[in-house]
């Protein structure tokens, strides 16, 4: 199949907004210089100067844009009935030149300048500010959990440690010998000199 047959059947089996898309026409030098683009959307109240054709060099406002026929009604251009009445010619797009634009749209005016469509919002209340909290990430959080566990080894090993040292020592400490008084010593020592008393006089 021939490429210009493929082409010609693509623009006709083209959805709607491809084919809207389709529309569009070189700025003028002016238009270019100012917005730095080459090329836009035409749209309904832009004005036109016809580049090539029947009708070449003929400036008007457009009125029509159909994306059946690919094409721009303009003002002044127009065709008699012969049964009378007139009868609107649709140009197609690539012949046309934008010499003036339809800045009605404010989003479209913001596109062209290269901002960002604005939408209007009511100005957000004044609300106290809260201190931000700390968001951890992940490797920070593994961090501090292994340093926890850490300290948990460590303080069960010292208590462990503390236990045995106590308990060592309780071993090793003998017990203290009963002291045994003065008195009783000297009691004893009387009644054994009594006994051999008695049996040397037996």
């Amino acid at each position: 199949m021939k490429p210009t047959i493929i082409r010609n059947r693509q623009f006709y089996t083209a959805t709607n907004h491809i084919r809207s898309k389709q529309l569009g026409a070189t700025l003028s030098k002016d238009l270019r210089e100012k917005y730095g683009k080459r090329n836009t959307r035409v749209v309904k109240g832009d004005i036109i100067r016809v580049m090539r054709g029947e009708f070449k060099g003929i400036d008007g406002k457009v009125t029509q844009i159909s994306t059946e026929k690919s094409g721009v009604a303009i003002e002044g251009i127009k065709r008699e009935k012969l049964k009378g009445g007139n009868v609107d010619i649709y140009i197609h797009t690539s012949n046309v030149m934008i010499t003036g634009l339809n800045l009605d749209d404010k989003w479209r005016q913001s596109r062209l300048e290269g901002q960002k469509a604005k939408v209007a919002t009511e100005p957000p209340k004044e609300t106290p500010k809260e201190s931000p909290k700390e968001v951890l990430k992940p490797k920070e959080k593994t961090k501090e959990k292994t340093k926890e566990k850490t300290k948990e080894k460590t303080k069960e090993k010292t208590k462990e440690k503390t236990k045995e040292k106590t308990k060592e020592k309780t071993k090793e400490t003998p017990k203290p010998k009963e002291k045994t008084s003065k008195s009783s010593t000297k009691k004893t020592k009387q009644t054994k000199a009594a006994n051999q008393a008695k049996k040397e006089t037996e």
